[in-house]
């Protein structure tokens, strides 16, 4: 693809510094872009790439010096929106997949939308929907009676069990596995565990992104429920009966026990691990690794294990790391005190 500054810049609503009529061909990184390439610098640790990179157009926010005649600028009050703006436009790989392929099993009880694209060797059991203008790549499962919407995206080596609901418009990418059994065992008292049936479903509303390698658990009874536009990054376990709420992200590693509520416009940074049967309420922030052991219904910052709200966790994360110096100092006073009793026992004993 390739465009002139002048309409990269009408796109965005930038500001040209240069010739406009200068074309790119491509989008890279600032430290690592060529001639014909566009780039962008929005976080001030990167301004010392700006003198030496190669790149023939670059992203700035009003106010950056301008020292280079060679260097074409494009101001804009968000470089980083502005630059995912271009490359939705102009530079999004076409995903090539059209049609039916002759290897797909789809069963005579489906009902295929129109303009859908289904790969090689997909499995589309009895009774299922899909709706108009979807993508299913290769290798993907549907077991029976799923429904998928329109307009949604299904990446390779996906699995999609019985009786699980999908939206329109979300995006699921590979070997996840929406509608797996709930990890859900009744101890013997002689030992051993016996499983408890899991004959409920997974529900995922519109717009919701789920990444690779995500294990989204059926209900025991009922459904699991993705709200509509929430982020799931790789990696995350959600466990059987969880809801989580509107527009909420999960990041990678996240873990959520069972029959857990997530409220809307939450973000759960990596690792954070969260017992169940419990209620995190809307517009909750939990910091990376924090372990979750009780509801939390004040909106917030919050981080540590386990978790605190954010400015007491630092207060006592910044205790934990000075406890080499408290011990020093500790000692230090010991010694003063030991070395004034000492001073006192002889002076008692010369008034006596």
């Amino acid at each position: 693809m390739e465009l002139t500054i002048k309409e990269a810049a009408d796109l965005i609503g930038g500001k040209i510094f240069g010739n406009p009529e200068d074309t790119i061909s491509n989008v890279a990184k600032i430290n690592e872009a060529q001639k014909g390439d566009l780039t962008f610098l929005y976080l001030s640790t990167y301004e010392k790439y700006l003198e030496n990179t190669n790149a023939s157009a670059v992203l700035v926010k009003p106010g950056i010096q301008k020292n280079r005649k060679d260097l074409t600028y494009i101001e804009v009050e968000k470089p980083e929106k502005a630059f995912q703006l271009i490359i939705g436009k102009y530079f999004m790989p076409s995903l090539k997949l059209n049609g039916i392929d002759e290897s797909a099993s789809i069963d005579k009880t489906a009902i295929i939308g129109t303009n859908t694209a289904i790969g090689k060797n997909v499995v589309i059991s009895e009774n299922c929907v899909v709706g108009d203008n979807t993508k299913i790549y290769h290798n993907t499962v549907l077991m029976e009676d799923v429904e998928v919407g329109s307009g949604t995206l299904i990446y390779p080596n996906v699995s999609i069990r019985e009786n699980c609901k999908i939206g329109s418009n979300v995006i699921i990418h590979s070997n996840t596995v929406i509608g797996s059994d709930g990890f859900g065992y009744s101890p013997r008292e002689t030992g051993g565990y016996d499983k408890i049936p899991q004959i409920g479903n997974v529900v995922v509303h519109d717009e919701v992104e789920i990444g690779s390698n995500v294990s989204i658990d059926r209900a025991a009874i009922g459904s699991t429920i993705i709200h509509k536009g929430t982020k799931i990054d790789n990696l995350v376990q959600v466990a059987h009966n969880v809801e989580v709420g509107e527009n909420t992200a999960l990041s990678a590693q996240t873990g959520i026990a069972g029959s857990t509520k997530i409220g809307k416009n939450c973000i759960l940074a990596g690792q954070v691990g969260v017992v169940g049967h419990i209620e995190i309420g809307d517009g909750v922030i939990i910091g990376a690794q924090s372990g979750v052991s009780k509801s939390i219904k004040k909106p917030g910052k919050y981080f540590g294990y386990p978790v605190k709200e954010l400015t007491t966790a630092l207060r006592l994360e910044s205790h934990v790391r000075n406890l080499p110096n408290y011990a020093n100092q500790i000692k230090e006073l010991e010694k003063k005190v030991a070395d004034l009793e000492n001073l006192l026992n002889q002076k008692s004993k010369e008034d006596n």
